[in-house]
């Protein structure tokens, strides 16, 4: 029976396991929101600034780390970063000022969450899979919310039992003593690397010599800084980021607290976001396999700018807000619909990107659309930290955020119907 298990599924499954604790411990970040600026006596701005440090070092290396994933592999960039990121987190403990958590965090853990990112998940599955593609990339990318779900919400429990000191050391030895052997052990770059072919490549070559069709160039390094559906891809994707990583991830839980809402219910409300930003994912992925990836995209960005909509109705109105407050289940709600199109939209993204480029400019192109991400994740987080201490509310950032989505969704609709090997044969 386990011979007739393709090892693509292996892949994907640490792929998932890596990705959830990686980037689970990054959605950690507003969890430590609060405990930082107690025990640093740090303003909101300043804590946030750490957040926003740490987004450029990620986003600056996505392009490295998807030209070094060309050379090296997955394998090799996903196991260093693991370990990077579980020594960091630990001497996290011995931080003793604001300025070397933005050293350690913000600096050298960064470099971790970019070589354990998207970029590497999403690189190893285009690898082993050519079947089932959508699929496969939404499942690693629920790995973001399973993390959230079940990183974020242990880490305000260890924080609220035993400090935020101790809940470093314990999520640092989780990474080091349980995730990097599991990757060691089980994770190889690509098929070949088993002399085996990636899940559907067999069928998929046979269809191409059947039919007599020639492989065409990939398009080249040169030539993706012109094509369109680069541009109206990681425009959209920057906006994804400042949306959902920089605003809803970084701070949902400093938004639910500073409403008043019981730890409890914060916690609660997080996990349902995680929870249905994982089976949204999932579902996407499937979608992705069937529809049409550009009018997927372009709905989903629509969709989530109605949901911070919602959430705006009650922050406009004293007695709107009062309601809001009185009545956590209309948290609930936004938690809810805001997580099922959360990361709805990387795996038709990918898919769409996989389509117009392919070959050794993969790697590089991923990095860059992955760098866009978490630009806008950098401005996101740290924007709302700022009108926070000025103002005293989120109303501003939502605001911007909904008018963001409705660009992205535009952008979005009017993405090229051509590949990128279709562009080559015309010139």
């Amino acid at each position: 029976m386990f011979k007739k298990i393709h090892y693509g599924w292996v892949i994907l499954a640490v792929c998932f396991i890596g990705v959830l604790a990686a980037q689970g411990l990054r959605y950690c970040f507003g969890a430590f929101m609060e405990p930082w600026e107690q025990e640093f006596t740090a303003s909101r701005g300043a804590v946030s600034a750490i957040s926003f440090v740490s987004f450029i070092i990620f986003a600056l290396s996505q392009p490295v780390i998807g030209k070094l994933i060309d050379k090296y592999g997955v394998k090799q960039i996903f196991v260093y970063s693991i370990i990077l990121l579980g020594v960091t987190t630990i001497l996290t403990f011995f931080a003793q000022n604001i300025w070397q958590l933005l050293i350690l965090y913000g600096v050298i853990s960064s470099l971790g969450f970019g070589g354990a990112s998207g970029v590497t998940a999403s690189i190893a599955v285009t690898k082993w899979f050519h079947k089932k593609q959508g699929l496969a990339l939404g499942l690693v990318e629920a790995g973001f919310g399973a993390g959230q779900m079940i990183m974020v919400s242990s880490s305000l429990f260890l924080i609220s039992a035993f400090g935020w000191k101790n809940t470093v050391l314990i999520l640092g030895g989780f990474l080091l003593l349980i995730i990097f052997p599991l990757l060691a052990i089980f994770l190889k770059s690509e098929p070949a690397d088993m002399g085996i072919n990636a899940l559907g490549a067999a069928n998929a070559e046979e269809k191409q010599v059947s039919k007599g069709v020639q492989e065409t160039l990939p398009v080249s390094k040169q030539r993706y800084l012109f094509h369109r559906g680069f541009w109206f891809l990681v425009i959209p994707y920057f906006i994804c980021g400042f949306t959902t990583t920089g605003l809803m991830d970084t701070h949902l839980i400093p938004f639910a607290q500073a409403c008043g809402f019981s730890v409890a219910v914060t916690g609660t409300a997080v996990s349902l976001l995680a929870a249905f930003n994982t089976g949204g994912t999932i579902v996407a992925g499937i979608m992705a396999d069937r529809f049409d990836n550009r009018k997927m995209v372009a709905w989903i960005y629509f969709l989530r700018g109605l949901t911070i909509v919602f959430l705006l109705i009650f922050l406009t109105n004293t007695r709107w807000f009062g309601f809001f407050v009185e009545n956590p289940w209309l948290l609930f709600v936004f938690s809810i619909s805001f997580g099922i199109v959360d990361f709805a939209v990387v795996a038709p993204t990918v898919k769409l990107l996989a389509g117009y480029f392919h070959g050794s400019s993969l790697g590089i192109v991923t990095g860059f659309l992955y760098m866009s991400h978490q630009l806008g994740s950098a401005i996101g987080s740290f924007l709302p930290g700022i009108f926070f201490d000025r103002a005293g509310s989120y109303t501003s950032s939502l605001v911007m955020a909904a008018i963001l989505l409705v660009v992205a969704s535009f952008v979005s609709a009017c993405l090229p119907k051509q590949t990128g090997q279709q562009e080559v044969k015309a010139a």
